[in-house]
Formats: structure tokens, sequence, C-alpha cells
């Protein structure tokens, strides 16, 4: 009697349709958790461009003037590299200088929905596509087009 030794051609397919599936979960996983990590790591830089801001300017009772070319220059930013998002983004005061906002373009539908949903503690309103968001309606586009404004007051 012969004996063969091996596994069939269905078991081999099974073994890698099965291990196809556990790489495609981990690849999900991983890119979750590292978009999760971007944002967080942008929430801190914009929490230290705050602090930075109000040290720099707050003496001056107002943040008129305030851009992103002079906080490089008064050594508040390190560079002009947005904290995520596209490269269009600003830092500039409020229409009567008591305030600022830090304004964020091109973000995904993902990262609009996280600030709108974590809404740091520093900012005193946020502006989500033109439109104040009130906690209920994130109004986010679903492409990646979103612009956010933190204001801070």
């Amino acid at each position: 009697m012969i004996y063969e030794r091996g596994a069939s051609m269905i078991e081999i397919i099974g073994v890698l349709a099965i291990a196809g599936l556990m790489s495609a979960a981990a690849i999900g996983m991983y890119n979750t958790i590292r978009n999760n990590q971007a944002r967080k790591i942008a929430s801190t830089q914009m929490e230290e461009i705050v602090r930075n801001t109000k040290m720099l300017m707050g003496m001056q009772g107002n943040y008129n003037g305030l851009s992103i070319t002079y906080l490089i220059s008064a050594g508040a930013l390190d560079n002009d590299n947005p904290p995520i998002g596209g490269d269009d983004w600003s830092v500039v005061p409020t229409f009567d200088g008591a305030g600022f906002s830090i304004n964020l373009t091109e973000l995904s539908n993902g990262e609009c929905e996280y600030f709108a949903t974590t809404k740091p503690k520093w900012a005193t309103r946020i502006v989500i596509n033109n439109s104040d968001y009130t906690g209920t309606n994130s109004n986010c586009f679903s492409s990646d087009i979103n612009k956010i404004s933190f204001i801070v007051e």
C-alpha cells in the first residue's frame, strides 16, 4: 500500500485564504492606529501653537499682525508645515483682534469627524466648512476638501 504525505491543493488554498484574511485585518488595524496617532500628534502640535501664540502675543493685548510667518520669525513655530491636512493652512487673528484661529484645510472626512467630536479644550468654538459646529451636525464632507477653523478667544 502506498501512503502519500503532504496536503491536498484544497487544504493549501484554505490555509492561504485564512492567511490573506488575517493579513488584510492586520493592515486595516495598522492604518487605523496610524491615522489615530497622526490626529493625536496634530492635536498636540496645535495645543503647542496656541500656548506659544498666547505667550508671544498676550502681552500685546491683541492678536493683530498674527501669521505663520510671524510665529516662525518669533520662534514660536519651527516651520510652516501644517499639523495635519493640506499646505494651505493659516493662523490669523479674529476680526476684532481679541482672539485668533488655526485654520486647517484639505482634511479627510475621518480627520474632520475626529476633530469635530474631540473638541480641544483650548478652542472656544469650531467652524467646519464655514458653519459653526454645534455638537450635533459636523458638516463634514465625504471628500478630502474639509476645512476646520479652531477659534481661540
